[in-house]
């Protein structure tokens, strides 16, 4: 195997396969994310990626349940090449249950239904989407790249193909001044694109990022702890999916929830609030990363 730079995977992820087929983020503006920063944006031939998958296949390919297809939204790579790393995937791992990759709204609408059901035929189960917010202006400031319009549009023909969905919201994304909208819009997002997988990520500002600047500059104030729980329990006590695993188990969260949404809700919003009210310890800062 041979990686470049920086890899991140989802938490749920911890125990996949990494495969980097795509190098860094085909959109990599979002004002937060230094995630992808130190690289530009390179889909790699796809015989490097069927040489990487032959490797691991040889030293542990019994072993592997789970592939995780880096980096950042390789859902954009043409067809072609998914084909055949899918076809790869599933000869070299008999023991495979699911492969799973980043999206963002504007790949999944881009690929259509029909590319979309084709690749989950093929063996890509499961899409990982950040829209981070539900709130269009927050999307703006942040500058996301897409609208709530724009993801629910998404999460419908990732339904209508039959793949799995994790969305990700991101906690104290819309600043001080947008908490609110920025809670309540998520919570509805979510509601509409009803993900089997909710999470939500607490916003860290990193130094390097243009939020970093604006930051600096007065123009962008990161919400204090009991305001970022108050948004997470906004978005717990008002988002409705049919029935979503819902964790807050990211590195970043101040607070490690679990359960499912809306059957566990009531004891969800119960905790969180026990922890506004300083009756749960919170994570500390240098507890906390990304």
């Amino acid at each position: 195997m041979r990686y470049v730079g920086k890899i991140y995977r989802p938490p749920s992820e911890s125990d996949a396969y990494i495969l980097q087929a795509t190098l860094g983020c085909s959109w990599n503006h979002c004002t937060y994310c230094d995630m992808y920063r130190d690289k530009n944006f390179a889909v790699r031939d796809v015989s490097e990626s069927l040489e990487d998958v032959a490797l691991a296949a040889r030293h542990g390919g019994s072993r592997v349940e789970k592939v995780f297809v880096a980096d950042g939204d390789a859902l954009v790579m043409e067809m072609t090449a998914w084909e055949l790393i899918l076809d790869a995937i599933r000869l070299g791992f008999p023991r495979l249950r699911r492969v799973s990759c980043y999206a963002t709204a504007e790949a999944i609408l881009a690929k259509g239904v029909d590319n979309l059901t084709h690749l989950r035929r093929a063996g890509l189960s499961r899409l990982y989407i950040g829209p981070e917010s539900g709130d269009d202006l927050t999307l703006k400031r942040i500058a996301k790249g897409s609208s709530f319009d724009d993801h629910v549009a998404a999460a419908h023909l990732a339904h209508e193909a039959g793949m799995e969905m994790s969305v990700i919201a991101l906690l104290g994304a819309g600043g001080r001044d947008r908490s609110d909208a920025h809670a309540e819009a998520t919570a509805r997002l979510v509601t509409e694109m009803d993900p089997a997988f909710f999470a939500a990520l607490t916003l860290t500002v990193v130094p390097g990022t243009p939020l970093f600047k604006q930051q600096a500059t007065g123009r962008f104030e990161l919400p204090e702890p009991s305001q970022l729980l108050g948004e997470l329990r906004t978005m717990v006590a008002l988002a409705a999916p049919t029935d979503a695993l819902f964790r807050t188990n990211h590195a970043s969260n101040y607070l490690p929830l679990g359960g499912r949404l809306p059957r566990d809700r009531d004891r969800i919003v119960s905790v969180i609030e026990a922890a506004i009210a300083g009756q749960i310890p919170l994570r500390h800062d240098d507890t906390r990363g990304l």
